[in-house]
This record gives C-alpha cells, structure tokens and sequence, in this order.
C-alpha cells in the first residue's frame, strides 16, 4: 500500500510546482516510507506524487509515478492488485512488456489495453490516477469496496487529489472550513457519510466509482455493485464448501508478498478462520497479534489464545491502558475527521505491535456483514414479527418493560440492546435502523445543539442519508436490505476506514479476504434465512468451521472489539474530557449547550445514566477543531 496525490489545472494563471507535490508527499511519509516519487509535466499543468511501501518487487524499478514506454501515460497506485500476474500473462500475450514485476505496472498496461473498461479485471484493493497525456484526462478509480481512499477538491478548472484529506490541505487554495452541516451527521452516525466530508469543498471518491476529470470537467461513474437480489438455491452442505474454496482462495491470493506477514487475532470466529486458512496454505509458522485489556469485560486473549494454541501460531500480545488516552490527538491527526468509535484506539496499538514483526497482516474483517454477524440483522427479521403482535400486546411490552431496565447500564450489554430493542420494534424497518446505529438520536441532538446551530442547520434530518441507502438499495427482503445498507454505510465509512488509518499510520499494509468481491458476491447470493437461521447468528460459516475451530470460539458470544471507555470516564479519564468539553474553545464554538455538556459529563461520571459513547464522539469533534481548524498542534 501506499500514498498518492496530485494536482490538473486548466487555469491559464497558474502552474503546479515540485515544491506543492512534494509538500503534499510529506504528509503521507507513514503511507509509504520506503520511496518518494514526483512527476510534473511539461506545462506544469499537472503533478503526480508518490509515496511507496514496498511489499512486491522491492527494486527501483517499482518506482512511481510510472509511465508507460513512451511517456504519454503516467500512473500512482495506492493498493494491491492480487490476481496481477495472471492479467501480466494475458497482456504480455497481446505484446504488452514491462520492466517491472509490480501490479501497478500491470494496470497501466491494463489501461492502455482497455481504458476505462480495464478495472472489471482488477481484483483487490487499490486507488488510482492515470494522466493520459493524448487525450488530456485524468482517470481516477476506486475498489468495489471502498478499502483505499481518494479524496479530492474541486474548484474554478483545478482538480486536487490525495489519499489523504492533510494533503489537499498544504495547497492554499484548499481552504480549511468546516462544512458544519455535516456535525450533525457525525454525530448521528460517528462518521462523515461519503462522499461528504468534515471540510467544506472536499470530498470522497465512492466505492466501485471512477472519475473522469477533462476539458475542466468532472464525470464519475460507477463500474460494479453488490446484489443481494440474485439467490442461488444449494443444499446447506453445498454452501459451506463453496464458502470455504472461496475464502480459502481469498486468502490465498493475499499471500503473495515479498515481505513477511501475520494476522490480526482478536479470538473471535472470523479472524479465527483466517488464521487456520493460513496455516493450511502456508508451511511457515503464522504469527498473531492480539490486543488486550486489563478489564476482562473487554479483553479477549484467552480466546486468542486458545486459537493461536490450536493452530501453533507464533503469538504476540499488548495490553492497552487508560494513559493510552495520550495517543488521542495522534489518531485524530491521521483520521483527518471526526471518527467516533472507540476501536480505533487499541487497533492502531495492534497495527503498532505488529508492524515491529512484519510488514503485512491478514484480518477478518467483513465476516460479520458477509453471513450475517450482527444482532441488528436478526433483530430487523423479528421486529416484523413483533410489528404483526395485536396492538393491545406490543402497547403492554413497551410501556412497561423499558421502565425496568436502568439508563446507566453499558449500552452494548444485554438489557440496553433489548431495551432499544422494543422501543423501535413498531417503527418501519428504516427507522429502527437508524435508531439502532445511532450514537447521537435525534432528540438528544435536539437538546443538546443551541439555537443558533439548530437555526443555522435549517431543520437538517440525517436520517435522509439512511432513508436513501435504503430506497437506492432495498429489496424484498427486509434482513438482506438491512446488510446491504449496513456495507454500504457502517462498513465503509467507519470499519474500512479504522482497518485502513490503523495500519498505514504504521506503516503496515492490511489485507482482508473476507472484503474479497467475490466471496462478497457469493454470499449476497445465499438467502437470510440461512445466514442467519432462527436466532443462530452466522450459521452457515459456523457450520463451515465446525470441525476445524474451537468449540469455545464457535459456540461464544460476539463481544465486538471496544475499549472500556465507559469505565475510563468516570475514573482516570473523568477530568482529562470535562477539561476539554468544557474549555472556553469549545463553548465559543457555539454548536452545544453548555449546560447540556455539563449535564452529560456529570450523569455519566455519578453513574446516573452511560454517556460514554456520547462523550467519546464529543471529544474527537473538538480535538479535530483544534488540530486542523485552529491549526493548534498541542491539541
């Protein structure tokens, strides 16, 4: 994986300077600390950065930006492109030859070959830009999935681009504003929605999406799309064979690697699975990392390592502390916005523990969202089963058991979720999603924002931004509709992006056989009812993994991978979050009541009622403000 940036202008009036890329470079240095590589064409109209970490063919020769024999076609690369050799095969058929074995050298020929119509071959992971020096454009892509980033501002015939928002920003002609509307989405939902962002002007490329930027104009298009409608009908048997040569050749492909590699074991299931693929494919001893914590409601080594013993692993473990709060401002930096869950936090201490010992690790993310790993999947198939209950019986259960389940319990425990639970059962499916997902709900919100924001925001819903999800990509089936909008949001926007900024602020290329598009595509073809079968989450890939994993790895409940914030906020982080809520910098910034904050701050901390979501998402929002709107590198 790597770092790449750049700039078009049509602009009579202005030129792109070495200087500008160079700068924008710099920012990407933890992307790709093995090479840096500029390209400025002629006319100074346009310039290509690029910063590489070397994983295939570590020699010069994979330097970029990189241009085809004769120099008209020029490309930065930021992925990893994992079926390249059988494509360099064919190209080399067709008379194509190269003076490097690396995948970007192959998309560039790809390109050459078939323009636009060339990413239908690729398979893995990547963002690109190719200047096609002839036809004057600029072509841009992005994965099916959304796994690398491109963000890009437009403005007056100039086009900016980079991995990362903190590059556009060393061009002074990409103002640093925040687009304030989006707030209240953040809060919503613990992200910015792609493809808007925190900053005014700036925005994301989104998944399965290229960008055509000619003549001073920007088209985008789509190339693929994920398609739950389409079922297969096989026996349960059948489903779990073909589950595992996929997954098996998934993980397969994201082995190739001139360097060493690992994998992420947090000890549940899927992470699990691709430990043992692993070691089935490979005669070398895998090395696991795992992160822990001293509260044992959070920490899940021992089923790490009952797994890492299973399966022979070379086993590493960190245990993450209160004081790792410090690192707060650091991730708030390399996220470029406001991110709000917590997981960030031991997930960049896990990508640092791990890149000491190699240079790639394997993950499991995207089981869950594949065969059906979350609660709010099962629980949108029965809030239709309680939505049928007469109105007498559904008017009895929610007036009476809400009543007896405290506000002061840790929200992702039981009674909370069941509590949540029966106050949207009635609601449409759409609604309740969006409820159920929600940090900040909208009548908190409410409360919360002053008058002056409210009036500014004009009566702003963020449900809209799920609504649409749900109407562009609903189907029949309400549980299939609710996974889809669920990888076409939570999945993109908040666990890709985690996985990605975790590892690369390190250095450390992540790869995650189950986002495979077609694994991916298989399993939007397998029917809800036996993904999920009666109140059995995951059943078909339990059933996969029945002789193969520990029992105790099959057979235990998700935990999902969180800090005990909660926990923190009331002990040695309770004065570290009033101090900056309550600072004279963040009441001036008018968005909140401080009257409201403080009333947050101390029900949480008496134990009155659990905040700790709220105050986390709170503290990233005002953290982001001081680094890259006040520009204060205290922060």
């Amino acid at each position: 994986m790597c770092g790449i940036c750049g700039k078009v202008t049509l602009n009579n009036s202005s030129s792109i300077s070495e200087e500008l890329i160079r700068k924008m470079c710099s920012t990407l240095v933890h992307r790709g600390p093995d090479d840096e590589g500029v390209y400025i064409s002629r006319q100074l109209k346009v310039g290509l950065g690029h910063r590489r970490l070397s994983i295939i063919d570590l020699s010069t020769a994979g330097h970029q930006p990189m241009s085809n024999e004769d120099g008209t076609i020029w490309i930065v690369l930021n992925g990893e492109i994992y079926n390249f050799l059988e494509l360099r095969k064919i190209l080399e058929a067709k008379g194509h030859r190269f003076k490097s074995h690396t995948d970007t050298e192959v998309v560039l020929h790809l390109y050459e070959e078939k323009g636009i119509d060339c990413l239908a071959d690729l398979r893995g992971p990547f963002a690109f830009a190719v200047w096609d020096e002839k036809k004057e454009r600029l072509f841009a892509a992005r994965d099916r999935i959304g796994k690398k980033p491109f963000v890009y501002f437009y403005k007056s015939g100039t086009l900016i681009f980079a991995s990362e928002i903190k590059a556009l920003l060393e061009d002074p002609e990409v103002p640093r504003e925040v687009n304030r509307s989006a707030i209240t989405d953040y809060l919503t939902y613990g992200y910015t929605p792609t493809p808007e962002s925190m900053f005014a002007g700036i925005r994301k490329l989104p998944p399965a999406c290229f960008m055509i930027f000619e003549k001073g104009n920007i088209k985008l298009g789509k190339y693929w799309q994920l398609d739950f409608s389409k079922k297969i009908n096989l026996g349960e048997n059948e489903y779990c064979d073909k589950i595992k040569d996929l997954l098996e050749e998934a993980t397969r492909l994201r082995l190739v690697s001139d360097v060493p590699l690992g994998v992420f074991l947090s000890g549940g299931m899927d992470s699990s699975t691709i430990v043992y693929l692993m070691t089935k494919i490979n005669a070398g001893k895998v090395k696991t990392f795992s992160i822990g914590f001293d509260e044992a409601d959070y920490s899940e080594l021992k089923y790490a390592r009952i797994v890492a013993k299973r399966f022979n692993t070379e086993h590493h473990e960190y245990i993450v502390k209160p004081h790792a709060i410090e690192l707060l401002p650091t991730l708030v930096w390399h996220y470029d916005e406001p991110y709000a869950d917590s997981s960030a936090l031991p997930s960049y201490y896990v990508a640092k523990m791990t890149r000491q010992e190699v240079k790639v690790a394997l993950n499991g993310d995207g089981g869950d969202e594949d065969f059906g790993g979350y609660e709010r999947f099962m629980a949108a198939r029965y809030a239709e089963l309680f939505r049928k209950l007469p109105p007498a019986i559904r008017n009895t259960v929610m007036g009476s058991i809400p009543k007896m389940i405290p506000d002061s319990l840790p929200p992702n425990t039981f009674l909370p979720r069941l509590k949540r639970f029966i106050l949207m059962a009635s609601r449409q499916y759409q609604e309740r999603h969006y409820n159920w997902v929600s940090i900040f709900r909208d009548f908190e919100k409410e409360s919360l924002f002053t008058d002056e924001f409210k009036r500014e925001l004009n009566g702003k819903n963020s449900f809209a931004y799920l609504n649409a999800m749900f109407t562009k990509y609903g189907t029949a089936d309400i549980v299939d509709s609710v996974m889809l909008v669920d990888i076409m949001t939570n999945l993109l926007d908040d666990l890709i992006v985690k996985m990605d900024i975790a590892t690369m602020a390190n250095s450390l290329e992540a790869r995650s056989p189950f986002l495979d598009h077609k694994v991916m595509e298989f399993a939007a073809s397998i029917p809800s009812g036996i993904k999920i079968k009666g109140i059995k989450l995951k059943y078909l890939l339990k059933k996969s993994m029945a002789d193969i994993l520990p029992k105790e790895i099959l057979a235990r409940q998700k935990m999902g991978f969180g800090i005990p914030r909660d926990k923190w906020f009331r002990t040695e982080l309770k004065d570290y979050a009033r101090e900056i809520l309550l600072s004279p910098e963040s009441i001036r910034r008018n968005y909140f009541k401080e009257s409201m904050l403080r009333r947050l701050l101390d029900e949480h901390s008496s134990g009155r009622a659990n905040h700790g979501a709220h105050i986390w998402s709170l503290l990233n929002l005002e953290l982001w403000h001081r680094i890259f709107i006040d520009k204060d590198i205290t922060a």
